[in-house]
């Protein structure tokens, strides 16, 4: 039977205030932009004509008002997204250098993302997807860690493959040595998983990013892609490893550049209709090609969901690779 949902996320949905500029009297000023990584993602893969759904929480403040807004003006089912009274939405400041990479500092202590519970998850809606796809945000806390397991485990019994984004926040984390075992901890249910350099040799020790992949997989994903900034991304399957160099393009804001990459070439596996074990290198690569098209495209704008490309400016890119 067809799932009815092409890509359920699960995790944080926050406002980044992203540094905009100065007040004529010189101090800082930020910008409210919607986003976090799972949202960021699923926008992508409804830009390109894929059914998506978020479950989470938000608080019952403004700002939640606002995220689910921008969902639903995105085409995002926010059916599963509570708005809980007695927390407060997650907020995160983004200072931006003159390279575009970002600092962070969040108000989280704790976010209503952090409280959703396992009694709030929609089971129909996790057995119905063909994607679903978590980060380790969700990771950092309980009683959403337990709850993103769970909610992992139930989409994986019913078919859905399984995506994970080990997305590293140090002052997220009680330290390091936490960081890494909580990171490592939901590699085991993940059949595709999407990495940054920095993040693959943390967690494995490794001295390459070949060597780091190679651990992944060993780990249980049947798919590690290792996002290498400008140079583009690393893919690793146990058939073999390839390098899909990136675009490059002038960057402003690196902001949901890797859930745009991750989003990119998700919806690319979607379109092949196979099982990701039956992927050759060259649909694979194809697959690294749009999401390094829509990654070089989202880091030309600031922000999270703001800075997402459209569908027809995907293509317009795909299509000058090939002329």
């Amino acid at each position: 039977m067809a799932k009815q949902v092409d890509i359920i996320a699960l995790g944080e949905l926050l406002i980044d205030f992203t540094e905009a500029g100065q007040s004529k009297d010189g101090r800082r000023l930020f910008e409210q932009n919607p986003g976090g990584a799972p949202a960021n993602l699923l926008t992508v893969a409804s830009h390109m004509g894929y059914s998506t759904a978020f479950i989470g929480k938000v608080g019952a403040d403004m700002h939640g008002a606002f995220l689910k807004k921008t969902l639903e003006k995105e085409g995002i089912s926010t059916d599963a997204v509570i708005e809980d009274p007695d927390y407060f939405t997650t907020l995160a400041f983004v200072a931006i250098d003159e390279s575009g990479e970002r600092e962070f500092s969040f108000a989280r202590k704790p976010g209503a993302d952090t409280q959703l519970t396992k009694e709030e998850l929609d089971q129909r809606l996790l057995s119905d997807c063909r994607i679903f796809h978590f980060g380790s945000l969700s990771l950092t806390d309980e009683p959403a860690r337990g709850t993103t397991m769970e909610a992992a485990a139930i989409a994986k019994r019913a078919g859905a493959v399984i995506s994970y984004d080990p997305n590293y926040r140090a002052s997220l984390w009680k330290d390091e040595k936490t960081a890494v075992e909580g990171m490592k901890s939901a590699i085991p249910l993940a059949d595709v998983m999407k990495v940054s350099d920095e993040e693959c040799l943390l967690m494995t020790g490794a001295a390459t990013y070949e060597e780091a992949a190679d651990q992944l997989l060993a780990m249980g994903p049947k798919l590690v892609a290792v996002t290498l900034g400008g140079d583009g991304v690393l893919v690793a399957t146990k058939e073999g490893k390839q390098r899909v160099q990136g675009f490059k393009v002038p960057v402003v804001d690196t902001t949901g550049a890797g859930d745009s990459f991750w989003g990119g070439f998700l919806s690319g596996f979607l379109a092949l209709h196979k099982k990701v074990e039956d992927l050759t290198q060259e649909e694979i690569a194809r697959c690294a090609i749009q999401g390094n098209a829509t990654a070089g495209l989202c880091v030309q704008k600031r922000g999270g969901i703001p800075a997402i490309p459209t569908r027809e400016e995907v293509e317009k890119q795909l299509e000058e690779v090939t002329a």
